[in-house]
């Protein structure tokens, strides 16, 4: 019969390494730090013809927001702008910008952005313009897409965090 005997560091790494894992604690209303379970809140578009769309405008989970993707659209006409890839990334980001401070955040609050374009040869163009509304440089993924809803050069949706 073998037997393996193993340095006890090595217990305590592996155990260590486990409780590192875990979920943290969450507060309570009550203020306590026993575990609590985050509730989902979703929230409509607060433009009224939005309201009915199969989806939220933002899913709000703790001090976390998931925005859904935004195009050029020019929401009191319900018509994308004109002026091709540059025009609708700015009218984009200042859609993400509005839904945002409806939330009461910045884009200075953005961690992570998802850029769709239609045509990467976009790409350098809404670059240009992206950088001047988020110069903190969050995390990104940027491709390209085929078609884009409403014949859209751009669709951005973003996650941000509120600081406690």
């Amino acid at each position: 019969m073998r037997y393996f005997i193993i340095p006890f560091g090595l217990i305590g790494l592996v155990f260590f390494g486990m409780m590192a894992c875990q979920e943290p604690a969450t507060k309570t209303a009550e203020g306590d730090s026993s575990e609590a379970i985050q509730q989902k809140q979703f929230h409509a578009s607060h433009y009224p013809k939005k309201k009915e769309a199969p989806f939220s405008d933002v899913v709000e989970l703790g001090n976390t927001y998931y925005l859904s993707g935004q195009i050029g659209m020019d929401h009191t006409t319900r018509t994308l702008v004109s002026g091709g890839v540059e025009a609708e990334t700015h009218q984009t980001l200042k859609n993400i910008e509005e839904v945002l401070e409806r939330h009461d955040l910045a884009m200075s609050d953005v961690v992570k952005v998802m850029v769709v374009l239609k045509d990467m040869k976009d790409f350098s163009t809404f670059n240009d313009i992206y950088v001047t509304y988020f110069p903190q440089r969050p995390a990104r993924t940027t491709f390209a897409a085929k078609e884009l809803a409403a014949n859209a050069s751009v669709e951005i949706e973003v996650v941000a965090v509120r600081d406690n």
